[in-house]
């Protein structure tokens, strides 16, 4: 299948995940122009299975995280593919696999899999050899066979090859845990900071949610913050990286492009939710909200900005810069640089769409409202944060290859 997928892809000249997202903007695009023009926002519910609703949200959310992860899983291949090229020799690369002298029906299970040449079949025994089709004697066989090779070196068959470290499966194997442990952190941050609309359900402060313990868990009352989700989901994906003895940062690197990704389309739930809506606004773009979902402050107004759609196009600026980054010039830039970054671009846009947002909480300190919201001051310390651990490390770099280049004299 990957075979097959990367020939494709090879006499297209690009990735098929430009064509899903191209796709995907362009199907969006056109149902907010069909609300601009309508004034009428699709319901909130896609489909219902045995009586139960899927939302749209959803859907959105749940669609956009696979894409970027697929896009992450897809990055991670290519780097294991030049860690591969690097150290392989292309001799041993285009060896037929029959050079290899296995029976006939090893030979078969592995041909059925497109495994052609002795460069194919190591790429992915350096991933994991128990994904081959091969029962445990035949796996011993073939890893015989391939010590033999020459050219071939015996800790690339028998212990971790070094292009391992990029192995794809780890996206979709670590992302379960890692969206575990999202979740969680985006429903405590929302706890913590409960939203003044959160009044209309009796939650108005973080005490609220423990004197009534059911709504820590009513999702459907209550939301998730995006803060508590990175910094959740950077546990999980630490907790993983750690037990399977990988760089955090360096999986944090392309992983973030993925995030970014995933937030170009998740954002589009809250417009059918009708909910993060921006000021009252006249302008062309702005959006029309219903009745039901103003804010009771804002009842006899219309149309809103569309933050949600604003955070969108930010996020689809910070993917292609950190893609860009990524696929280009990686090798110039310093292990978490791509991580830091993007905080810097979700922080920055954070604190811009603040200025739109409506029903942020606010900071309070000694009973004093400071009239900034909670986002925004969160937003500018780990820009902050961020931006001096780049400089800082940045500078670190220069002495020392100052340092280096005066001793080299």
């Amino acid at each position: 299948m990957q075979s097959k997928l990367d020939s494709w892809e090879g006499r297209l000249g690009f990735r098929v995940y430009w064509l899903i997202i191209g796709l995907g903007l362009l199907i969006v695009g056109i149902i907010f122009i069909n609300h601009l023009v309508t004034g009428v926002t699709p319901d909130n519910t896609a489909v219902s299975i045995f009586g139960l609703p899927v939302f749209w949200y959803g859907i959105f959310i749940m669609g956009g995280i696979a894409l970027g992860a697929y896009v992450v899983s897809r990055m991670a291949r290519d780097r294991a593919v030049a860690v591969f090229n690097e150290i392989v020799p292309q001799s041993v690369q285009d060896r037929p696999l029959d050079s290899l002298g296995l029976s006939k029906s090893v030979q078969k299970k592995l041909t059925d899999r497109h495994y052609a040449t002795v460069g194919q079949l190591l790429l992915q025994w350096g991933f994991d050899s128990g994904n081959l089709p091969l029962d445990k004697k035949e796996t011993a066989v073939v890893a015989k066979k391939l010590r033999q090779v020459d050219g071939v070196k015996r800790e690339w068959v028998v212990n971790d090859a070094p292009w391992r470290q990029w192995n794809p499966d780890h996206v979709w194997n670590g992302l379960i845990v890692v969206l575990i442990f999202a979740v969680i952190g985006a429903r405590l941050y929302h706890v913590l900071t409960p939203s003044p609309s959160m009044a209309a359900v009796g939650i108005e402060s973080p005490l609220d949610y423990f004197r009534n313990p059911a709504m820590l868990i009513n999702l459907r009352a209550g939301g998730l913050g995006i803060y508590g989700g990175l910094a959740g989901g950077a546990l999980g994906a630490w907790i993983y990286a750690k037990r399977h003895n990988l760089s955090l940062l360096n999986w944090t690197d392309i992983g973030v492009v993925g995030v970014a990704l995933g937030q170009v389309f998740g954002r589009w739930g809250n417009f059918f939710n009708q909910e993060l809506y921006g000021r009252p606004s006249n302008l062309p773009w702005a959006i029309t909200i219903d009745p039901e979902h103003r804010l009771p402050a804002y009842a006899t107004f219309e149309r809103f900005h569309p933050a949600f759609l604003y955070e969108s196009l930010w996020s689809l600026f910070a993917f292609i810069v950190l893609y860009v980054l990524a696929k280009r010039y990686s090798n110039r830039l310093l292990k978490g640089e791509l991580t830091a970054l993007y905080l810097i671009f979700y922080a920055v846009g954070r604190i811009l769409l603040e200025t739109v947002r409506l029903d942020s909480r606010t900071v309070s300190v000694a009973g004093l409202d400071l009239n900034m919201a909670v986002a925004t001051l969160v937003s500018i310390i780990i820009a902050v944060v961020a931006a001096v651990w780049v400089i800082v490390r940045r500078k670190k770099q220069a002495a020392s290859a100052g340092q280096v280049s005066v001793a080299s004299k």
